[in-house]
């Protein structure tokens, strides 16, 4: 510890020590906590927050109560759209397409994966009424609390399960 090697008596050290563990907020998820106030009128259908920063989705039921759950987000900042939007449609086994501008910049990928493990949206989605904008799961849990998505959100499978359980279409969306 750093104040024995400073030459400070044990009784003085645990002192200090405990005068530290008050004052120094351990946090080691980065995640940071929001009210719903601020980004929304009402709880109406229910609400998401998707926070890029901190790679965080926060969801407020019509209740009021909250949820927070760690997600993947665009990989650069020109695949990240921020603004409001909604959910229009509910998946279950989605099945995939990669957009005209993936397919450009990976010709090599195929046109179409039908829903099951190999699927890049996991077993649930979410459309929002931007095209081709999703909130869906992932089978590659690497990716969650990473940069690391064409402009989608991704959640964990069991996270997009519950999130998809909860949410309605018309449930409103943020990306901030």
């Amino acid at each position: 510890m750093l104040a024995q090697q400073q030459g400070v008596n044990s009784a003085a050290t645990t002192e200090l020590e405990r005068d530290l563990s008050h004052s120094v907020r351990h946090n080691i998820s980065s995640f940071r906590s929001l009210e719903w106030q601020p980004y929304f009128t009402n709880l109406e259908k229910g609400a998401i927050l998707v926070d890029i920063t901190s790679r965080a989705l926060h969801f407020w039921t019509e209740d009021g109560t909250y949820y927070l759950f760690p997600s993947s987000v665009p990989a650069t900042e020109d695949l990240t759209r921020r603004g409001r939007t909604n959910v229009v449609k509910k998946v279950e086994g989605p099945d995939w397409r990669p957009t005209p501008s993936m397919l450009e910049r990976n010709p090599e990928w195929p046109s179409y994966i039908p829903p099951g493990p190999d699927n890049p949206l996991g077993t649930h989605a979410l459309y929002l009424s931007w095209q081709y904008y999703r909130i869906h799961g992932t089978h590659d849990t690497r990716k969650i609390g990473r940069r690391s998505s064409n402009g989608c959100i991704g959640l964990y499978n069991e996270h997009i399960a519950k999130l998809f359980g909860m949410a309605s279409v018309g449930t409103q969306v943020l990306l901030i």
